[in-house]
């Protein structure tokens, strides 16, 4: 019965693998939507999206058999127990990466260079968080996913500095204001993905030690 629940264990490990991966697709076809003005880019975002929408359900499904069928002891139970409020996580930054594909649609093309290094930084961090997440899980890394909350600060520095650079720009040019609303909240969204990477890895410490992150941090 254990070599079962082993081998679904592996399984589990692999799909949330393969669902990190979907998200860090989504957010690199969105940025590319943005800066290509690609209707490809945006295809892709939405189709892998709808992917990862699917991937949800089918984690779901194999979680309640982890707990249904087989007699997971407490650290079994904690581990899918983290495993559900992680793909939670991953299906919103899915979202959000549909998101900002959909701003670019509409987008207008003048001023895209403004917070270009920002946004793309804030990308290349979300990426990062989302992937080093699920791997800390996988291999039951602490320390990755300590790792992972400290990027978090990376993020929320850049999107500071993307408020600032707009309220600049807006003063030197109010004929783009609409742009510059969409790059806000082009930046707020991946804002919120590495948000939800943070998440994760502080569900991936509550499935190793017991203890939640924001419990921790309210004891102190």
């Amino acid at each position: 019965m254990r070599i079962k629940f082993d081998e679904q264990l592996g399984q589990l490990n692999e799909m949330l693998i393969d669902m990190g991966a979907l998200c860090g697709d989504a957010i690199t076809y969105a940025v590319k939507a943005l800066n290509e003005d690609s209707e490809e880019m945006r295809r892709l975002t939405f189709e892998t999206d709808s992917t990862i929408d699917n991937m949800e359900r089918e984690i779901e499904n194999l979680c309640m058999k982890l707990l249904l069928r087989q007699q997971p002891v407490a650290s079994d139970l904690r581990l899918i127990s983290a495993a559900l409020k992680m793909i939670s996580d991953m299906e919103r930054i899915g979202d959000q990466a549909y998101d900002i594909a959909e701003i670019t649609e509409h987008i207008r093309q003048e001023g895209r260079s403004i917070c270009e290094a920002h946004i793309s930084v804030m990308t290349k961090t979300a990426i990062e968080m989302v992937k080093q997440s699920v791997e800390s899980f996988v291999k039951k890394d602490l320390v990755l996913a300590e790792e992972v909350i400290a990027k978090d600060d990376i993020a929320d520095d850049m999107f500071d500095q993307v408020k600032e650079d707009l309220i600049n720009a807006v003063a030197a040019d109010k004929t783009l204001g609409d742009f510059f609303a969409d790059v806000l909240m082009i930046a707020k969204y991946l804002e919120r993905i590495s948000d939800h990477a943070e998440n994760i890895a502080e569900w991936v410490i509550f499935s190793i030690t017991g203890q939640h992150e924001a419990d921790r941090r309210a004891s102190e």
